[in-house]
């Protein structure tokens, strides 16, 4: 800005690994979602190297990150940002279309989604006439149809209810638990018993904050 350089994120270094619910928690401004676009390829690091999938993302093309991000990265907002206009399967399919899979596979690989969602009923629905839970549940459905390695969640359950936090939340572990790498940007120590591992980002510095399984 001007003459004045900001820098949200110190260097650092840290591993995100398959088979855990990472959480990265910090109070607004901290710099957790400058974190988090990094990791989601949205953000090129200035300083360092990043690797995600195995290749790393300061030598990627725009194109390339494109790839990686839509191949390897599956995405969950705190504002769901379905499309409106599209029923919960139709929003489960788009990245499917974007990558260009036949109809058929899009079809059987949509249902999978949705049905390890518990969402299967509500498919037909449009967004406006699901809660903010079952919203987020298709979200996360969306996220998954690619088969991604990698989910990013910012904030997943701040726009929920207590009860529907819960739901969430524990689709989000038992990926983990399945093999995927999930990474849970909060504010919220709420969250925390559903995480079997913690780093801490303070005015841009990440810290771990303690490795456990709370077996939940």
């Amino acid at each position: 800005m001007g003459d004045e350089e900001i820098v949200a994120l110190q260097p650092t270094t840290m591993e995100i690994r398959r088979g855990e619910l990472l959480l990265i928690i910090g109070p607004s401004g901290s710099g957790k979602t400058t974190l988090l676009s990094l990791l989601g390829c949205v953000l090129y690091p200035t300083q360092g190297r990043l690797w995600v999938d195995g290749k790393e993302v300061n030598r990627l093309k725009e194109r390339e990150l494109a790839n990686l991000r839509l191949n390897a990265i599956g995405f969950v907002f705190q504002n769901f940002n379905l499309l409106a206009p599209l029923s919960a399967e139709d929003n489960v399919k788009m990245p499917l279309r974007l990558m260009g899979i036949p109809e058929r596979e899009i079809r059987k690989r949509a249902v999978e989604a949705l049905e390890m969602v518990g969402m299967t009923a509500h498919r037909r629905q449009l967004p406006r006439q699901m809660s903010g839970g079952q919203q987020q549940r298709i979200a996360i459905a969306r996220a998954l149809v690619t088969n991604p390695g990698l989910i990013l969640c910012d904030e997943p359950t701040a726009a929920l209810d207590k009860n529907s936090i819960g739901v969430v939340m524990e689709e989000l572990r038992t990926l983990a638990n399945h093999g995927k790498a999930v990474c849970v940007v909060t504010h919220d120590p709420r969250l925390e018993p559903y995480a079997h591992r913690m780093v801490g980002v303070d005015n841009g510095v990440v810290s771990e904050i303690q490795s456990f399984d709370q077996g939940h």
